[in-house]
């Protein structure tokens, strides 16, 4: 096995370090942009939340959560029936 040149080994190393402190730089740059567009997403689905629970307000519909849940008071009296 040849010796490697110091010199061609230490320009290897700086272009290795140099392409990976590009690639971090870039990896940093799109986390950003995406954490960015995730929180835009996050704004626009709540402004969408807020619009249709406003919208049912106004056609007098009552939210729908829950419907098919029994009321607390016989949930206990369901469960002290099983035992």
């Amino acid at each position: 096995i040849a010796e490697t040149d110091p010199k061609t080994e230490q320009e290897l190393t700086l272009v290795v370090q140099t392409l990976l402190q590009q690639i971090q730089d870039k990896f940093q740059t799109m986390s950003g942009q995406i954490i960015g567009r995730i929180d835009d997403m996050s704004s626009c689905i709540d402004d969408l939340k807020k619009n249709i629970a406003d919208f049912m307000t106004q056609a007098g519909v009552e939210e729908l959560e829950g419907e098919n849940k029994i009321p607390t008071t016989q949930e206990v009296k369901v469960a002290n029936n099983l035992y």
